[in-house]
Formats: C-alpha cells, structure tokens, sequence
C-alpha cells in the first residue's frame, strides 16, 4: 500500500522514515529540482530492477544518479577532466546530468544500463536533497510516469498512475515545467549534448570557452 504524504504534513519525522525506506530500496515519488522522480536507492540493484519494473522502462536506457554531497562522486568515477571541471564549476549544484567513466563496483550495472559509463547530477535543494542527506546515499530518480507517459509534473496524474506501484508519494504540488536536465559527455575533447534540457548548448560553450 502506498502511503501519501503533502508537503504541509511532511515533518521531520515523516523525512526520516521516508529516507530510510529509501536507503532500504523502497520508491519513493518526490519533486526534484526539475520534474517528479521515482526514487530509490542507487546502490541497491534490486532496488533499482523493481523502478524500472515499475515504469515499465526498457533495460537498455540508463538511470540517472543523483547526488547531494560531492564525495560520492569520487567513489563512482574513474576521472574527472579538465572540461569535466569547468562543466562541474559552472553549473552544478543544478540541471546538469554529466556521463563519466564509472569505477567498477559501486554502482551496479543495471543503473548504466550494463555500460561502462554512469550518469551524474548533483543537487543540493529541496526535498530529493534532504532525502539523500538523511539516507546517505546516492538516488536514482527517473520521472514519475511509466514509460510512454508525459513526464511528471501533474501531481494527480502521477497519483493514478503510480498509487499502488510505489511505496510512497510526496505531494507538493503540480510543477510548472517538464523541461528535465540537461545531458552532456566529453568526447574527443569536446563537450557533446546527448539530450537537451534546462541547461542550453550557449550556456554550455560560454563555461567551457
């Protein structure tokens, strides 16, 4: 059954039983800092396996890792470059996704889709923040439609899609935009936009000029 929580009812100790249960591999839909997420996770591949059952996503498209403290980037990435940096100094926290070169064994290949590389933004805001503080771990948080659906941004669409998949639901309201994070690789020493979002390719070329 899934529980229901409103931002206004959501006190300190509702965050903590729902970052526990995040930390042990339940979802959770909360608002990120651009659309609604279902969360869980990131280290767990069970965890990880049941949101993309819940979504019905192809096991071919990766999942994007959230973080909230910047240390953790350091325990699943082989390099960070010099462009990798500027990218990193110029717009994180915020709606950057940057693929690295993934350390072998910490996140399990079914978060980068059984690739070599992992899919990283960091953020420091908000409820999804606050969440991976108390959990102490990294998320991953994929929007909370299932596959083919709009994105979620609809509070009560997300609700009668997702009431009865998930383990919880934290309503704040509907969200103005479905514009997701920008996602970026440098390759061949080029910063290279895998998918457009928040984050323009003007602003992108100004920081790594």
């Amino acid at each position: 059954m899934t529980k229901c929580f409103k931002r206004v009812f959501l006190d300190d100790e509702k965050i903590i039983e729902v970052s526990k249960a995040l930390k042990d591999g339940k979802s959770v839909v909360f608002p990120t800092d651009t659309v609604y997420g279902i969360g869980t996770n990131a280290l767990s591949s069970d965890a990880c396996e049941r949101i993309y059952e819940i979504k019905g996503r192809p096991k071919e498209k990766p999942l994007i890792v959230l973080i909230s403290d910047k240390k953790m980037l350091e325990l699943m990435v082989e390099y960070i470059g010099p462009l990798e940096q500027k990218l990193i100094e110029a717009f994180w926290p915020g709606p950057l996704t940057i693929k690295f070169k993934k350390k072998l064994g910490f996140i399990p290949d079914i978060v980068s889709a059984h690739d070599e590389f992992v899919r990283v933004r960091f953020i420091n805001e908000g409820i999804v923040f606050k969440l991976s503080q108390y959990a102490g771990v990294p998320i991953v948080a994929p929007s909370a439609n299932l596959s083919g659906s709009p994105t979620g941004i609809k509070i009560e669409k997300i609700i009668e899609e997702l009431n009865g998949k998930v383990d919880y639901i934290l309503d704040f309201g509907d969200i103005e935009s479905d514009v997701t994070s920008t996602i970026v690789e440098v390759k061949d020493d080029k910063v290279v936009i895998l998918r457009e979002g928040k984050i323009s390719e003007e602003e992108i070329k100004r920081a790594v000029a």
